[in-house]
Parts: C-alpha cells; sequence; structure tokens
C-alpha cells in the first residue's frame, strides 16, 4: 500500500501549495516595491516642494528650515556637494518607526534643508504588506482543501484502475474498471486500455481452456480403445514399451481434464476435520516413493481429504522427478513442507508461479509442468496457499498452508 504522505494526492496538493506560496510572494514583492517607489517619489516630491518654498524665504529664528550643513546628515551634505547647486533628497531610515525625507540645496554658499515625516507612509506600507500575508494565508486556506478534494477524486479512480488490474492478476478475468463513464480524460483512457487489455486477456485465456477442454475429451475415447489393445498384446520387450507410453499418454490426458474442470471453476470442496499427520502419512505411503516425514507438530483441520492427498501425491512425486533425494515432508500445525535437495525452482516460476508445459528449466528434469499446476488449482479449491522456495543452503521447498479450524 502506498504510504500516506508518498500518495499522488498529497504530492499534488504541495505542489499547489507551492505554486500559491510562489505567486503570493511575486505578487506580494511587486505590490511592496511599487507602492515604496510611489511613496518615496511622492515623499520627494512634497519635501523638494518645501525646499524651494524655503530657499524664497528670509532667514528666520523659528522657520523649521535647516541653514548650517552640520545639521544635515553626511550622505545627503556629499550628494548636495557634487550635485553643482541642484537640490537633492535622501530617504533616512536610521530610526525605523520614524523614518525622514531630507531635502537639501547649496547655493552661493548658502545651505538650506528641510525634513518631512514619513512615519504614515511606513505605516502604511506596512499594513499592506500584513494585509498580502493575510490574504495569502487565506486563499491556501480555500485553495489547498478544495485542490485535495479534486485530487482525491482521481486519486480514487487511479486506485480504481490499480485494483482491477490485480484482481485480473489474481484470475478475476471478468473484472472490469467501467472507465468510460468517467469522462474523457487520461484516466479514462488507461481505464479504457486496462478494460481492452482484461477483455483481450479474457478471450485468449478462455480459448485456450476450451481447447484444453476440448482436447482431453476428444482423447479419451480413442485412448480407451488403446489401452485395451495394448493390454490385449502378447508378452515381449515391444509391448511393456507400448504398455509404459500408454499409461503415460492416459495420465496426461486425465491430468488435462483435470486442468479443465479446475479452469471452469467446476471444482467443489467437501471439508471435513481430519488428523493432518496421519493423512499426510498415508498420502506419502500410497505413492511408494522413498520419503522422510515428520509430523510430530502436526494438527487437526478441516479440509477436503481427497483433494490434499492429490496435492501432497503431485508435491511429492515432483520432488522426486525433477530434484534429488533426500525427500523430506514436515507438517507444523496446519502447514506442511515438501523439500528435495536437487537444483531448486527456476526463477520463472518463483515469479510467476507453475505453468502448464513449462518445466522452466533443463536440470529440473524433463516433464509436462501440469503436476504443480494441479496442486495450486487444488490448494485454491481448498482454500489453501501454496508457496514455492529455494532455501539458501540448496534445494526447493513447496510450503502448504491450510486454512486452520
Amino acid at each position: 500500500m502506498t504510504p500516506p504522505f508518498a500518495s499522488l494526492r498529497w504530492k499534488i496538493t504541495a505542489l499547489v501549495a507551492t505554486a500559491c506560496c510562489v505567486v503570493a510572494l511575486v505578487i506580494g514583492v511587486l505590490v511592496h516595491t511599487a507602492t515604496y517607489e510611489r511613496s518615496i517619489a511622492e515623499g520627494g516630491a512634497k519635501a523638494l516642494a518645501q525646499l524651494a518654498d524655503a530657499v524664497q524665504r528670509e532667514p528666520g529664528a523659528y522657520e523649521p528650515v535647516i541653514r548650517s550643513p552640520d545639521e544635515l546628515p553626511r550622505t545627503l551634505r556629499d550628494k548636495v556637494r557634487k550635485a553643482d547647486g541642484r537640490p537633492q533628497t535622501w530617504y533616512d531610515t536610521r530610526v525605523a518607526h520614524v523614518p525622514w525625507m531630507w531635502a537639501a540645496q547649496e547655493s552661493k554658499g548658502r545651505w538650506t534643508g528641510v525634513r518631512v515625516a514619513m512615519d504614515l507612509d511606513w505605516l502604511s506600507r506596512k499594513a499592506l504588506d500584513r494585509h498580502i500575508v493575510y490574504a495569502a494565508i487565506a486563499a491556501l486556506a480555500v485553495v489547498l482543501p478544495l485542490s485535495a478534494l479534486a485530487t482525491g477524486f482521481l486519486v480514487r479512480r487511479l486506485r480504481r484502475v490499480a485494483a482491477t488490474a490485480r484482481r485480473i492478476s489474481d484470475g478475476e478475468l471478468d473484472a472490469r474498471t467501467g472507465g468510460p463513464g468517467w469522462g474523457r480524460d487520461e484516466i479514462a483512457d488507461i481505464s479504457a486500455a486496462v478494460d481492452q487489455m482484461a477483455g483481450s486477456l479474457e478471450r485468449r485465456l478462455r480459448s485456450e481452456q476450451r481447447f484444453t477442454a476440448d482436447v482431453a475429451h476428444e482423447l479419451r475415447t480413442p485412448l480407451m480403445g488403446l489401452v485395451t489393445s495394448a493390454e490385449l498384446l502378447p508378452g515381449s520387450e515391444a509391448t511393456d514399451l507400448v504398455r509404459d507410453r500408454v499409461r503415460v499418454l492416459r495420465t496426461l490426458v486425465e491430468e488435462l481434464l483435470e486442468v479443465s474442470r479446475l479452469d471452469a471453476g467446476a471444482e467443489q470442496a467437501e471439508p471435513v476435520p481430519v488428523p493432518l499427520g496421519e493423512l499426510v502419512e498415508d498420502s506419502v505411503r500410497r505413492t511408494g516413493l522413498t520419503v522422510r516425514v515428520s509430523a510430530a507438530g502436526a494438527g487437526t483441520v478441516r479440509t477436503d481429504p481427497r483433494r490434499l492427498d492429490r496435492i501432497l501425491a503431485n508435491l511429492v512425486g515432483n520432488a522426486h522427478r525433477h530434484g534429488r533425494a533426500p525427500v523430506t515432508v514436515t507438517v507444523d500445525g496446519a502447514t506442511v513442507v515438501v523439500r528435495d535437495h536437487g537444483p531448486g525452482f527456476p526463477a520463472e516460476l518463483l515469479a510467476h508461479g507453475p505453468q502448464r508445459f513449462r518445466t522452466g528449466a533443463v536440470e529440473r528434469g524433463q516433464g509436462h509442468g501440469l503436476g504443480l499446476t494441479i496442486a495450486l488449482g487444488q490448494a485454491q479449491v481448498i482454500e489453501a496457499r501454496l508457496e514455492f522456495a529455494n532455501p539458501p543452503d540448496g534445494g526447493a521447498t513447496a510450503t502448504l498452508r491450510l486454512p486452520s479450524g
């Protein structure tokens, strides 16, 4: 399952939040800069107007006009000396809560300077900056829930497509997303593609299943005649060879019929309480193969003994046919483990499970690949889980986990 903060929903929401913050920051900087420049321009114009009025007046005892350069800020004095008599302004922010706009001019050795309080402009800009921040926070409070809600709808659609794909992968061939009814966006295209793929896969698998069933049924009648004819042949080495090949062919046809019934879902389990240890020992003994059985930890399970016997016979037979001795069967509670000491299962089987008519590797021996396929199908009928693995110390293990109770 996807971690909450790794979900596409939260990634898109985080992207929207980042975009909103960037837009708010850019707009805030632009508004702040424009307001600052306008305030400085207006303050400068006001200070220059007062300076021009002060220049025209004669010096007086009580006028708020600076006549000595020592009373002017040093930066402004330097600007005035370089200006060749032109008036100069300077915005003084040395005291943050009482900023001033200065204006000064020197003409024929006479200095004139004035200053204008800019505290109201400064307070107005501060208030504007706060309002921009508040507006950005309010916008985020509205946009983020809406984006999370809208993205959640898209994510639910994607999860439905993913869930349908998993159902198809688990064997539910008629699963569909129902995507065409959702709209005409990219997710609808993905849904339609998944449905189309599922339909094509279902048709091919159904065709394969029908072919397998038809072949098995068509071969059964002539095979019975062939079995009867082989039994009537006079005893000889050639007769024994013919009878052996007929038995192999008969087993193959019976396995094909069993596979076709499993594919069609025609098999139904008849569970009853059984002592698992005794049932495993009896099943292994009937195979006639050399197997070491350990059932000290066996319990009682509710299962179909006939189908469990079929699974165990196939697993033990596969271990002898494709692995190497010793072959062991261990029972612990409701779990049965069949192990051989051969080359192990091929990587393809471990990744995708057993497939009919495919043994997977030459070193595992020859066969039709139906034994494990049947064992897996019968395990699904009795609601058990069959797992295949290669232990680190070599060999192959098939673990059958039966439902407890």
